[in-house]
């Protein structure tokens, strides 16, 4: 037994000797120690930080990738959906449109503008065109013998005036006019004319009054009275049946002409 105690003495004596040899080796290395565990920590911790902020960015991409598909899907579902809904209102405004043209075509064909009453009215037309047309071409001829006439009756009525101022040229037994040549095989038509109309002596134009101006023939007045268009009206001077006395002369004339034919007195 005693040696039994000997050996744990001497045992717990080494004991005790390596625990203050390690103690003081371990009081030597106590800094790099921490330093290198507080080193391998911040390691570990980072990588561990860093392992996890991969699994969260990992999963943000895989809860973003989900979403925005998603949200793209939901999105290209309403594009479907309005493009569907553009093409079902083109297609039925196509139609509409169809439809309409057909139903005004026929309405119009039917109602409005219909072939069979508008070549009925064209027809119409043309006689009525024609009609007017007659009574226009009759109209027309009339006119041109109204003024035919008119004329006519103006030379004829002109040519009585020159042959009544020009009646004093007509010819007499003794003594043949200037319209009467004997060179001449017959009369010419001025001297017909002047044998079948009398002389008149011009009148004032006063007397006559707006009848004469208008060609209606007054009381005083020849068979055949003036117009517009003849000399009488033309002139602006007025004719009388009284000779026209030459101007009286004045004063000094006069006592001119009694001192000359006392004068001759004198002398005789």
């Amino acid at each position: 037994d005693m040696a039994e105690l000997l050996k744990i003495k001497r045992e717990f004596e080494e004991f005790q000797k390596e625990y203050c040899c390690r103690n003081r080796e371990a009081e030597e290395n106590r800094e790099k120690e921490n330093q290198a565990a507080t080193q391998i920590q911040s390691w570990f911790r980072g990588c561990k930080v860093r392992a996890y902020l991969s699994h969260l960015h990992k999963k943000a991409i895989i809860i973003q990738k989900i979403w925005r598909g998603f949200t793209a899907r939901a999105h290209v579902r309403q594009m479907v959906k309005a493009a569907y809904f553009i093409m079902k209102m083109n297609f039925y405004e196509e139609m509409a449109v169809r439809i309409q043209r057909r139903w005004r075509g026929f309405f119009v064909r039917k109602h409005i503008h219909n072939f069979y009453a508008r070549k009925k009215y064209m027809e119409g037309l043309v006689m009525k065109n024609e009609l007017v047309r007659r009574e226009l071409d009759q109209l027309e001829e009339l006119q041109k013998r109204e003024r035919d006439c008119l004329d006519m009756v103006k030379e004829h009525t002109a040519k009585v005036y020159q042959a009544q101022r020009l009646h004093h040229l007509l010819s007499t037994k003794q003594c043949p006019g200037v319209f009467n040549s004997p060179f001449r095989p017959a009369p010419h038509e001025m001297e017909l004319l002047l044998r079948q109309v009398k002389y008149q002596a011009p009148t004032r134009l006063a007397s006559r009054g707006k009848a004469c101006l208008l060609g209606i023939p007054s009381s005083t007045s020849s068979s055949f009275p003036a117009t517009l268009g003849s000399p009488l009206i033309k002139t602006s001077r007025t004719y009388s049946s009284r000779p026209i006395l030459p101007p009286i002369g004045n004063k000094k004339q006069q006592v001119m002409m009694v001192k000359t034919l006392a004068i001759k007195d004198i002398n005789k």
